[in-house]
């Protein structure tokens, strides 16, 4: 059997001594803090995630694929300084009948040593002539105690992600009824000028090609969650008067595969607003070559910050919801929002 140290991976990125991958993951061409694209850390996150994954999985099945299926809340914790190195550190913490949890931490190595995220990907592994069918893994071994608490914060956490994803679902409470109450008789008043939850939106169409390709016939996860990333922070600029900079991932779900040839439509909503936060929901939608066939792809929840050049938060303007659909994402990111600073102090 397997321990958990056994599945460790850890790749870095040379932002310190390598100017050409230091200019591929700046943003801009200027001296700012926290010059760092972060669309590019959650491909490189994906990967690492697939890498672990597949290598245990090909242990037991070597015709083994394997597929993301969520990723859990990443809370960024401190902003990445674009001179010094990345470390990303990928080790399966669990082990289920056919899903993997792949634990990832980021940090600045060096002196001090900063942590700047960690999280879990939920991998699942197929095999098969169509690489559709589950593949049964045999479970980690656990040597010593660390290792347990390891798999144990890792289950702790995606049972969290559960409960709040079916918290989403609960009717409105007086308070959140009063609230989406408040946000609508405003809209009422004479010489009302709010930002209306309709005109902040962004969407984008592109076709799947070979360099978009992982795996033959299956479009990398992680260039699509970096495109609706991208697209996401481009939608959170239409209400952050200074600069709107990722606080959290609240969640990435992966519901179907994007194949070659299909087109890809991405739609960005700023669904809520909170004192300094911005919260955008991306969906992406694929549609198959010959048209005959269309589905939900990924869904993801991107939680900004509004920041002044020091990187002091900042206010931004309250969003109003204005139909059913609207009220009912206000709402869930307005839950996701609070779950995640009463449980990560993202405050």
């Amino acid at each position: 059997m397997t321990t958990p140290n056994a599945t460790s991976l850890y790749k870095t990125l040379p932002l310190a001594t390598d100017p050409a991958v230091r200019r591929r993951y700046m943003i801009v061409d200027e001296p700012i803090v926290g010059n760092f694209r972060f669309g590019l850390l959650l491909e490189d996150l994906d990967i690492m995630a697939e890498q672990a994954a597949l290598r245990y999985a090909r242990q037991i099945h070597p015709d083994a694929k394997v597929v993301t299926a969520a990723i859990d809340n990443i809370i960024v914790r401190h902003v990445v300084d674009n001179d010094r190195d990345i470390r990303i550190d990928a080790r399966i913490n669990h082990v289920g009948r056919s899903s993997m949890v792949v634990g990832m931490r980021v940090e600045h190595t060096g002196l001090p040593a900063t942590h700047i995220a960690s999280c879990y990907f939920t991998m699942v592994a197929r095999g098969g002539e169509a690489a559709e069918e589950s593949r049964v893994l045999t479970p980690l071994e656990y040597k010593d105690d660390l290792e347990r608490r390891r798999a144990e914060k890792a289950l702790e956490e995606r049972e969290l992600y559960r409960q709040q994803q079916a918290a989403l679902l609960e009717p409105p409470s007086r308070e959140e009824y009063e609230l989406l109450r408040h946000l609508h008789t405003a809209q009422d008043e004479p010489g009302f000028s709010g930002l209306k939850a309709d005109r902040l939106v962004v969407d984008a169409w592109e076709r799947m090609y070979p360099e978009q390709e992982y795996v033959p016939h299956r479009i990398f996860g992680g260039y699509i969650i970096r495109r609706a990333y991208e697209l996401s922070s481009i939608c959170a600029e239409l209400v952050a008067p200074n600069r709107a900079i990722i606080a959290a991932v609240n969640r990435i779900n992966f519901f179907h595969p994007v194949r070659l040839g299909d087109k890809l439509h991405y739609t960005c909503r700023v669904v809520y607003t909170d004192e300094n936060f911005i919260c955008v929901e991306a969906g992406i939608e694929r549609i198959s070559r010959d048209c005959t066939s269309k589905a939900l792809s990924n869904s993801c929840l991107f939680t900004f910050v509004n920041v002044d050049a020091e990187q002091r938060h900042q206010p931004v303007p309250c969003i109003y919801p204005t139909t059913y659909a609207e009220d009912a994402r206000y709402l869930a990111a307005h839950r996701s929002h609070r779950a995640m600073i009463g449980h990560y102090a993202l405050l």
